[in-house]
């Protein structure tokens, strides 16, 4: 990409545009902004004595895909990242062409690399890897000098840093970075049950309930997934545009698929059908003893399920939230539809909004693997690098409704394990 002047604006902390192109003011605002709210959740989690996921809902959370990292390891890895890419890469005026191997400084915090490099459980260094049990970790009083040390730096160095997509492109990612592990805080707190928190401190709530929309009916049409070269801003390595495509017509769920209409397939048993099911998800099926979603206590006479540690009733209209891709296929396959293709997801998002095409409920499942777009320069860009070749590696579209507005792209596409149901995840269909 080539270094441009940005337009220094004054729009909203909210506004996703700004977050991808946005100046060094207006980067600055946001980056503090951020890290006072990863702030806020750390006084969350340490206020109940939940910073180690300590207490008897975490020791018996249901098992997902891989194992899942503490609060503390979260929180401590904004600071990390923020260093990492920062103040510790010597190559970060090179932007997006910066090597994302290239030589690097000592952090300030000595273990900082082996806590939070890599999340979940950390390998012993005598016995070998964890078997569920990390080592000790930060506690909040080392963690706030440490978050509050590399912001400062992070400040400093934006302060000097010419005003172009190339000096800023590490900020940028910073910033998205840590607006993305806010969302993952309110995902792991909901896993392990942690109370939820007030609206100051995870700026979220549950998806709201729909009133049901039918389908809509997309025309057929050449188009361009992606963000097209020579765009400004951050354009992560996943959302490179690729070919343009011929996409034949197709009828897609105006909105993510509700409880009224998941729950049958559940109350039916469904999950004790291997008709519905692939091959990998009627394993998983077997393997965690799964009956109904995450969290889910009740189907009949209304869904009752674990949220932040409570016990709700989920309203009919709510959209299905925790799903992994296996029971999103599942389902698709008892009700006869499919999930949608990914440049048929894009497609609807771009050009059928004011039709009613809703999505930013819950991160959405769709078909396909997580890769470059075809045609795309397949390259990875400096801190967004392309998700490794590994199998069940899956993409979310979309947003929840804990995520960050700075995040809310309709391009963005996030790379994780099909198997993983402790995110806010759901689905829509489309017509078999």
């Amino acid at each position: 990409m080539q270094s441009r002047p940005c337009v220094n604006a004054a729009p909203s902390l909210d506004d996703p545009t700004a977050a991808r192109t946005a100046g060094a003011q207006w980067l600055s605002v946001a980056l503090i902004d951020a890290r006072n709210r990863t702030l806020r959740w750390l006084q969350h989690f340490e206020s109940l004595g939940r910073l180690h996921g300590a207490g008897p809902a975490a020791e018996h959370a249901q098992p997902c895909a891989g194992a899942l990292p503490l609060p503390a390891q979260l929180i401590g890895r904004a600071a990390w990242f923020q260093e990492y890419w920062v103040a510790r890469h010597v190559q970060r005026l090179r932007g997006a062409a910066a090597d994302p191997q290239g030589p690097r400084l000592a952090s300030i915090e000595p273990q900082a690399d082996r806590w939070f490099a890599r999340l979940g459980p950390q390998p012993d260094p005598v016995s070998g890897p964890s078997r569920g049990t990390p080592e000790p970790l930060p506690d909040g009083a080392a963690l706030r000098p440490y978050l509050a040390a590399t912001l400062e730096t992070t400040l400093e160095l934006l302060a000097g840093t010419p005003d172009t997509d190339t000096g800023l492109h590490v900020f940028r990612l910073a910033l998205a970075h840590e607006d993305r592990l806010a969302e993952r805080l309110a995902a792991l707190g909901d896993t392990i049950g942690v109370a939820a928190p007030p609206p100051e401190v995870g700026l979220g709530v549950p998806a709201p309930s729909r009133t049901p929309r039918e389908p809509l009916w997309i025309p057929a049409r050449r188009f361009r997934p992606g963000i097209p070269r020579g765009t400004p801003g951050l354009v992560p390595a996943l959302e490179q545009a690729g070919e343009e495509e011929a996409v034949p017509e197709f009828e897609i769920d105006a909105q993510a698929v509700s409880w009224a209409r998941f729950a049958p397939f559940a109350e039916e048993g469904g999950y004790d059908d291997p008709r519905w099911w692939t091959e990998d998800g009627w394993a998983w099926v077997q393997r965690f003893g799964r009956r109904a979603p995450r969290g889910v206590e009740q189907l009949r006479g209304g869904v009752v399920l674990a949220r932040f540690g409570r016990l709700v009733r989920a309203p009919a209209g709510e959209a299905v939230a925790h799903v992994n891709v296996h029971e999103a296929q599942a389902w698709c396959c008892w009700a006869g539809r499919r999930l949608p293709l990914e440049v048929e997801w894009e497609l609807a998002a771009s050009t059928a909004v004011s039709r009613g095409f809703l999505w930013g409920d819950v991160r959405e499942w769709v078909a396909g693997r997580a890769a470059a777009w075809p045609g795309a320069p397949c390259q990875p860009v400096a801190g967004c690098p392309l998700p490794a070749a590994a199998a069940g590696r899956r993409v979310l579209r979309g947003a929840s409704s804990w995520t960050s507005p700075r995040d809310r792209q309709r391009t963005a596409r996030v790379g994780v394990h099909g198997a993983r149901d402790d995110l806010f995840c759901g689905f829509r269909s489309c017509s078999a």
